[in-house]
């Protein structure tokens, strides 16, 4: 069982999944999504299984600059979105053995141990 983190070092969400992770004995490869972006091929995968909407990051700068019409597009569109700027993508991201299972971290001990088949 391989599981890896995308995310950004400096977010408090990734810093809470981290320590959790830690502290439950979790092993885990993390990857900086500002200094090694995904590609739109990964990127398709992860919508493929999370869907676009979940995989927004709708609380940062990012997001709030891209304007109203983005209420109207297509998961094609937000791949592409999250392709040129990986800061739209909701943080962390986690996959477990290469597809994508859970976005986010909300300290549900349970629901994280699920999607991770611990």
């Amino acid at each position: 069982m391989s599981i890896q983190v995308y995310g950004i070092p400096n977010c408090g969400t990734c810093k809470k999944a981290f320590k959790w992770l830690q502290e439950n004995g979790i092993d885990y490869e993390f990857i900086n999504t500002k200094e090694t972006p995904p590609t739109r091929d990964q990127i398709q995968n992860w919508v493929k299984s999370l869907g676009s909407a979940a995989m927004r990051n709708t609380s940062g700068q990012s997001y709030r600059a891209l304007g109203d019409n983005k209420k109207t597009w297509t998961d094609e569109q937000w791949i592409e979105a999250f392709a040129n700027d990986a800061m739209l993508l909701k943080r962390p991201l986690f996959l477990l053995d290469g597809t994508a299972v859970l976005i986010g971290f909300k300290d549900k001990e349970e629901v994280v141990q699920q999607k991770l088949g611990l």
